[in-house]
């Protein structure tokens, strides 16, 4: 619908500029001159490598690039594989809701039997005495999103050792997903959650380059877990993909031995964009959950929707028709029946956020001489 009425596309999460200039450079390079053959199927060494140097910086662990690395087809391989190394049909795994749509899919490929805990709006905090209704239940994995898509909500240190406690307490995986790991806004901060005590032994640590070099179409993931349950994820990867693509695993080790300060400045720079974003919401007077990280922003349209019959897919299509701007229905993320909220993501050029929030200035009254 975007493509059809010239909309300005914010609902799938990926950037409109360049990678980084020195892994285009290195993709050129390996283009010429390799590899262009299989790598080895849990990954190339010097990626594993590279990639266990950096990760041991920030999560603050020993990762061995031999024994605890499986790199994937992407994130979302890598927690498929998760899924499928550490349930078996019929086990239950918990997901807080709202969910990255995905995880859903995972549990019913995997076979296993999903326990949803709400994360409750406004702030999507959870309720600890749910929470543990559900480790009660003996939910062989939780699936913990942090930043979180759709909501941004970025889980604080007291939230993650309850967590753990239960998690402990019930003898459950936890299986994570850190795509946003470098994308957090102050004054809050990312823990990885194999770093809180006592959980490395149980965490499946789950990532990608997508989002922190903008290179979504590059599809390369990992996981990052104990030696036993990455030698499971490996077969299980195997027959999956057989393995990511061996030249851009060539390709893109020259980001991951980027310095410190090339992660700052990706952090300064989707700051500088959630500002500009939410600073036209705010003229616009639209009601929204800052971001705490990653790089998107639940609107709440309750104020245009209540008491009529339009729920948020029908106001989506609107908003592209009439607005040109695109957004996701919330209700994709959602297993409660909420339909007020829609997502839009801002890794977007400024001018291109600027562009839609002029749009989007537009949108009250668009709306009114359309429902007097």
């Amino acid at each position: 619908m975007a493509n059809r009425y010239q909309a300005i596309n914010l609902s799938q999460g990926f950037p409109d500029f360049d990678p980084p200039a020195e892994i285009i450079e290195a993709g050129q390079r390996v283009m010429r001159e390799g590899p262009h053959q299989y790598a080895i199927t849990w990954g190339d060494p010097d990626f594993r490598q590279a990639l266990a140097a950096k990760q041991r910086r920030f999560m603050g662990l020993d990762i061995d690039p031999d024994r605890n690395i499986v790199v994937t087809c992407g994130s979302t391989e890598a927690m498929m594989a998760a899924m499928l190394t550490v349930c078996n049909p019929g086990d239950k795994v918990v997901v807080f809701s709202p969910f990255y749509e995905n995880y859903g899919a995972d549990a019913i490929l995997s076979g296993a039997e999903p326990i949803f805990v709400p994360l409750v709006p406004p702030h999507f905090t959870f309720d600890e005495a749910v929470l543990e209704a559900a480790f009660a239940q003996h939910p062989k994995a939780l699936i913990l999103c942090n930043p979180s898509n759709p909501s941004g909500k970025v889980f604080s240190e007291a939230e993650l050792l309850t967590i753990a406690r239960l998690a402990e307490r019930y003898d459950t995986f936890v299986i994570t997903d850190e795509v946003y790991e470098h994308i957090v806004f102050e004054p809050h901060r990312h823990r990885y959650f194999a770093s809180l005590p006592g959980m490395a032994e149980r965490t499946i640590s789950c990532s990608s380059l997508s989002k922190t070099y903008s290179i979504t179409g590059w599809r390369l993931g990992y996981a990052i877990a104990p030696a036993e349950i990455i030698d499971g994820m490996r077969k299980v990867h195997d027959f999956l993909t057989v393995g990511a693509a061996a030249p851009l695993q060539a390709a893109v080790v020259v980001g991951l031995n980027f310095p410190d300060s090339y992660y700052a400045g990706l952090t300064q720079s989707y700051s500088k964009k959630r500002a500009l974003f939410l600073s036209y919401l705010d003229k616009a007077d639209l009601t929204y959950y800052p971001p705490q990280g990653a790089y998107y922003v639940l609107v709440d349209i309750g104020p245009f929707t209540k008491g009529t019959d339009i729920d948020d897919t029908a106001f989506s299509e609107w908003l592209t028709r009439r607005v040109g701007v695109a957004a996701v229905p919330g209700s994709s993320f959602f297993r409660e029946p909420i339909h007020n909220y829609i997502r839009f993501h801002f890794a977007k050029k400024e001018e291109t956020l600027a562009a839609a929030g002029e749009r989007l200035l537009r949108l009250r009254d668009t709306w009114a001489a359309d429902h007097p």
